[in-house]
């Protein structure tokens, strides 16, 4: 029974020895289970030594558990790959006064080439192994890799598209295929992965297919890092064959904008459409009715979050009351395809014609190479003074020979039925003509309201890009004046400010900063314009955007803070591959 007992506590006691109490190793082996193989084979390698120790009661105290010996194998990484984490396990055997930790270490690796290759000696504390000759073969091609993109050389700014496809045989049990990367370009997944089956030199294969839309930011050579695979499958015999393979993308020519592009936003596309609707045909409107006007930016190639705001600058004569703007990003078999719609009621407001300015996008043809222009023409609209309100507005007046009831001004003009002082009718019917004027504009803006179904939130990318300054610049222009679209183009410009941060709504953005000043002041002017209460000739239609503007000068001094890292080797869903041949 004591025997035992003593056999029992030396066993615990040696499993928690510290390294510091650890004598000289009496003897250190290799050895692996195959020295003839192909390169898609696994290698496990035994490694035994035996320990004699020293054990004291403060062993036990001080136990840790990183004390516990490892051997030496740096070696092993310039020729083999080292697969997960080497286990081992512990025999204690007492002799006389002696006590012998014998420590067994089992490690899978992969050869990185072929032909003959040696197992280096493993060093523990004062004892070295001997090396282990090997013959590595080519084996089957059991797994590949190939990359292909849309086009050779791209500009600044325009899509590049990458595909992916790994070819691979057998039982997949594991598998790991990294995503392409790139210091400064903008990288985006197009759709899911696709899995179908395709054969190869008469060996039928399992592809597992990605394709990623790459937006380069600097001239020069984009150069992505190799794309690699790892994993592992089973054989028709049931034996373990490591899968691995890399491949790398030939360099991509990335051009500047050319110097004869005429536009200050560039768009380099593969086509784009401006559209505008909501006009009536006669282009004609009644004083104080209102009409919804769309105008569309779409184009192919980019992100909706490239594509600039429309100018929100209305004549005089007309009332605009913009909605926030909508920004889509859709997925399709050639690449992104980018839409930004703006809609905005109109309210004709003094009679007579009115010219809508002309629209015009510059942008770059990506297929002809050649600049392009999207254009909206110039409208002119005609607003027709309301019958009824100048019934109310007109004074019955006697004939002109009555000139009594004339007024002349001061460049010897006469303007008849002005009321004279004191007149109280007319007094009121001028009253009644701005209740109804204010009434008409007010309706407008709440059918308005009421008839948008919905507001797709604004989805603003980390968009790397040279006009920080001058998007600055609008934004505080658009502060100042209390414009509706303030938020958005705040949107817009941290996205550039604080890169490589993606915002893709409002909220995103005030969370990030966490200004309550700031969310105060955005919700002050939001409701302004879009408040259950609104009227736009109302006293309360009041804005000073001084500390907004003050908000804005003190975030910007701020430095961007730095982006989350992302894993580089993502799974490769193996529960929907294994099994499949």
């Amino acid at each position: 029974m004591v025997s035992r007992l003593t056999t029992t506590l030396l066993f615990l006691i040696a499993l928690i020895t510290p390294l510091s109490q650890v004598q000289a190793a009496d003897s250190l082996t290799v050895e692996a289970d195959q020295t003839e193989l192909s390169d898609n084979d696994i290698i496990t390698l035994t490694i035994k030594s035996s320990i004699e120790l020293d054990l004291t009661l403060s062993d036990l105290i001080n136990f840790d558990v990183s004390d516990i010996p490892m051997p030496d194998l740096s070696p092993l990484e310039s020729d083999f790959e080292i697969l997960g984490t080497p286990s081992h396990r512990h025999q204690i055997r007492s002799t006389n006064s002696s006590v012998v930790n014998h420590i067994t270490w089992s490690v899978q690796i992969a050869p990185k080439r072929t032909g003959e290759l040696e197992i280096p000696p493993i060093r523990f504390r004062d004892q070295t192994s001997e090396p282990i000759p090997l013959t590595v073969k080519p084996g089957s091609r059991d797994v590949f890799i190939e990359l292909s993109t849309d086009k050779d050389r791209v500009y600044v700014q325009e899509q590049l598209v990458l595909t992916i496809q790994l070819y691979f045989s057998g039982n997949l049990l594991r598998g790991e295929l990294s995503e392409p990367e790139h210091a400064t370009a903008m990288i985006e997944p197009l759709g899911q992965q696709r899995e179908y089956n395709r054969t190869r030199d008469g060996q039928p294969y399992r592809v597992v297919e990605r394709r990623y839309a790459i937006f380069p930011q600097q001239p020069g050579e984009l150069t992505i890092d190799p794309i690699r695979f790892e994993g592992q499958s089973r054989d028709p015999q049931g034996k373990l064959r490591y899968l691995r393979d890399r491949a790398e993308l030939f360099d991509i020519p990335v051009e500047a904008p050319p110097a004869s592009f005429s536009g200050d936003t560039w768009l380099p596309a593969r086509d784009l459409t401006l559209e505008e609707s909501g006009l009536p045909k006669d282009l004609t409107l009644e004083q104080g009715q209102n009409l919804t006007r769309t105008l569309s930016l779409s184009a192919q190639g980019l992100t909706s979050e490239a594509l600039p705001p429309f100018d929100s600058q209305m004549p005089d004569a007309l009332r605009s009351y913009p909605e926030q703007p909508e920004r889509q990003t859709e997925t399709r078999p050639s690449g992104l395809y980018g839409r930004l719609t703006q809609t905005e009621a109109l309210v004709g407001v003094t009679p007579g014609t009115v010219t809508l300015p002309e629209i015009r996008i510059p942008w770059w043809d990506t297929r002809t190479d050649t600049e392009q222009m999207a254009i909206i023409p110039a409208r002119t609209l005609t607003i027709n003074g309301n019958a009824a309100l100048a019934a109310q507005t007109t004074p019955d007046s006697p004939g002109r020979g009555d000139t009594g009831d004339e007024m002349t001004d001061s460049a010897g003009s006469q303007v008849s039925g002005s009321p004279a002082p004191g007149d109280g009718g007319n007094f009121w019917r001028y009253v009644a003509v701005v209740l109804a004027l204010g009434w008409a504009v007010t309706t407008a803006v709440l059918l308005r309201r009421r008839g948008k179904a919905r507001a797709t939130p604004s989805e603003e990318a980390a968009r790397p890009d040279q006009n920080e300054s001058a998007s600055f610049d609008i934004l505080l222009s658009a502060a100042a004046n209390g414009q509706a679209n303030t938020p958005q183009l705040l949107l817009h410009w941290a996205n550039r400010r604080f890169r490589p941060n993606y915002f893709r709504t409002l909220t995103e953005l005030l969370a990030f900063l966490g200004d309550p000043e700031l969310s105060q002041q955005l919700r002050h002017l939001q409701s302004l314009h879009f408040g259950r209460q609104h009227e736009p000739d109302s006293e309360q239609h009041s804005w000073s955007g001084d500390a907004l503007i003050a908000r804005l000068k003190a975030i910007r001094s701020e430095a961007a803070r730095p982006a989350k890292p992302t894993d580089s080797l993502p799974p490769l869903y193996p529960a929907s591959l294994a099994g499949r041949s």
